[in-house]
């Protein structure tokens, strides 16, 4: 895999790192400017908080790789002028992260969305193990707090569902445990979620796997049974079964748990069956388990995300089991992937395509997209790889 590896690198360093780290820096007011045309320049200045500590945390987290060398002390500077900003600014007086702020620091959206504390959470403790800074710690145990009391009602007043609505429980909450397990664990040493964590892995793996239809659908019931009668119940997201399927296969590494090895495998090949366009190729966004028509009007886009959550856990459980299928659709799935998303011309990779791989947006980033996903899974997929 020596030439994948190395074609991964450059992507890395010679693309993506420079045109955000040449672009996103807000000079003047802090913080960074993430809603960005395909040649880097803003078109909007709104600051989406979940976008923002992505982006502290991809910056301090690459501090820590061999990627880093003489630019380890400029990254770190970057990722600790958005911490700065974003504490200074980002709380209401309860001390929840709004959702998106003006340029200058302004709330202009309520704290309607946990994910901008879970997020929060992800960039403190990442910028705390570069440095040690301690503010970073207490920080994120803040945010933490915050998190952890608004978990019945992760909307609070903000919530405009009505009391005769169905009350989901959705994957992604699940999803998010998992992932935060890791995180505490492995940046705050916090065994507290243990627990929690191996509560939110059955239930991804025993209810919302179903299969006898080969998905892992996004909403149940509150009795945790599926409800086929509505789109929410007959809803598939690939990605969200994929990126879960990662988070998933590296707690079962550090915790030892091969029968949870060997599931997850078999359901990433089910999900990527399943979501795998056979006339265009890619996989989609959403699905309807039941072939009927999808609510969200964007179903049958390629999102970039997607692809590389996909290839992590594809390189990720061949590693772990050396599934020959596994590798067969890595290298299936790495072929699509690197001939539509990235942009040659501009560096970084465009994030939304049609049906048939052809970009709909030219942006690079925005209320969604930011320095996040890609350099994460670059990195992830080069380690998989060194380790094979």
């Amino acid at each position: 895999m020596k030439s994948t590896i190395q074609r991964y690198e450059k992507e890395l360093t010679d693309s993506v790192i420079p045109f955000w780290e040449n672009h996103c820096v807000d000079r003047e007011h802090g913080g960074f400017l993430i809603c960005l045309d395909r040649y880097g320049d803003p078109y909007d200045t709104t600051k989406h908080l979940w976008m923002q500590w992505r982006t502290v945390y991809m910056f301090a987290a690459l501090a820590e790789t061999r990627f880093a060398a003489d630019r380890r002390e400029r990254w770190l500077e970057i990722a600790k002028q958005g911490f700065r900003f974003l504490v200074d600014h980002g709380r209401d007086p309860e001390g929840a992260y709004y959702f998106a702020l003006n340029r200058e620091g302004g709330p202009i959206v309520a704290p309607y969305s946990s994910g901008s504390d879970f997020f929060a959470i992800m960039g403190c403790i990442a910028l705390f193990e570069a440095t040690g800074d301690p503010e970073c710690r207490e920080a994120a145990i803040a945010s933490l707090e915050t998190l952890l009391g608004r978990a019945g009602n992760p909307k609070g007043r903000w919530n405009k569902r009505l009391p005769a609505s169905t009350q989901w429980r959705a994957h992604d909450t699940y999803m998010a445990t998992v992932n935060l397990g890791l995180v505490l664990g492995e940046g705050l040493g916090l065994p507290g979620l243990d627990d929690q964590v191996d509560a939110a892995i059955d239930a991804i793996l025993e209810r919302f796997w179903r299969e006898e239809h080969g998905v892992v659908l996004e909403n149940l019931a509150p009795s945790f049974t599926p409800d086929l009668g509505s789109p929410e119940g007959r809803t598939v997201c690939p990605g969200h079964g994929l990126e879960s399927a990662w988070f998933i296969l590296r707690h079962a590494e550090k915790n030892e748990r091969p029968d949870r090895v060997e599931k997850v495998c078999e359901i990433v090949k089910s999900i990527l069956e399943h979501g795998w366009d056979p006339e265009f190729g890619g996989i989609y966004y959403f699905t309807d388990l039941l072939g009927k028509p999808p609510p969200e009007l964007t179903w049958d886009m390629k999102l970039w995300w997607v692809h590389c959550e996909a290839l992590v856990a594809l390189l990720m459980g061949y590693r772990l089991t050396c599934d020959a299928t596994l590798l067969e659709w890595f290298e299936k799935l790495d072929e699509w992937t690197w001939k539509h998303f990235p942009d040659r011309d501009h560096g970084e990779w465009f994030g939304y395509l049609n049906r048939r791989g052809e970009p709909t947006h030219m942006l690079k980033g925005g209320k969604w997209k930011t320095f996040f996903h890609l350099p994460r899974a670059l990195l992830e997929c080069i380690g998989q790889m060194e380790e094979l």
